[in-house]
């Protein structure tokens, strides 16, 4: 069990207030264990989440990027990819005004969580073929307006393989949106810093009007984490093609 010493109150580089706890190596630990153990204890969007009743501090990274960019409006359809343990369903629930009796946020996960009032939860792999069908079929045969995506692989411990995996959730969350937003939809996802060169960037940029690279302040700052936001998708190939020879 950790041993806490030292305390005391302070604020960190962003001026938010930090409760200051140390955490000595219990017997049988190790000592980066302990190191993550007080960076944990120490951080103030945990110390926050905890004391906010949010259900993990990642919460605290879509607030950030919708206070910024207000992507997240009254009556919009949401889809949220990897979406355990819930707390960004939650926020997009209270901010498009969903409700039990209009459901309009469906989360996905293969992890169980706890309900959250407005948000329909399907507890599935979103790598599973059937997944995108069911998510369509949870929002009652309609499009999405906006899909959100803070999927990220389990680590291995080996960088450059833990890299590949989450780019690859990147990349099929990007092709869900591409097949299933409604036109003039947006794509909020996360990805690992050089996840969206070449190929897929080049695709965004022909399916989306506008593309936006985003660090909000929770995300830790040694994370090679950030968002990429993608608004105004210009509908399906074949429905683009079609508009063109109108």
């Amino acid at each position: 069990m950790a041993k806490k010493s030292g305390g005391g109150e302070g604020q960190d580089s962003r001026g938010l207030r930090v409760e200051r706890v140390r955490v000595k190596t219990a017997r049988g630990r190790r000592s980066s264990s302990t190191r993550w153990l007080q960076r944990q204890l120490n951080d103030p969007y945990v110390q926050r989440a905890h004391q906010e009743g949010f259900r993990s501090r990642s919460t605290f990274k879509l607030i950030e990027m919708d206070d910024r960019l207000k992507f997240l409006k009254n009556g919009m359809r949401v889809v949220d990819l990897g979406c355990a343990p819930g707390g960004w369903s939650e926020i997009a629930a209270k901010r498009v005004q969903s409700n039990s009796e209009n459901p309009l946020v469906v989360g996905i996960d293969y992890l169980g969580m706890d309900p959250i009032p407005g948000v329909t939860i399907l507890l599935k792999d979103f790598l599973d073929d059937d997944a995108p069908q069911m998510l369509l079929d949870a929002l009652g045969g309609h499009l999405p307006d906006i899909v959100l995506s803070d999927m990220a692989a389990p680590t291995t411990g080996h960088k450059q393989t833990d890299h590949l995996r989450t780019v690859h959730l990147f990349e099929v969350a990007a092709q869900f949106a591409k097949e299933n937003l409604r036109p003039g939809g947006a794509f909020l996802s996360k990805v690992f810093k050089g996840g969206t060169e070449h190929q897929m960037l080049a695709e965004l940029k022909r399916d989306y009007q506008s593309i936006l690279h985003i660090k909000p302040p929770a995300s830790r700052k040694e994370s090679p984490e950030m968002y990429v936001y993608a608004k105004g998708f210009r509908g399906r190939p074949e429905e683009r093609a079609e508009s063109e020879e109108e």
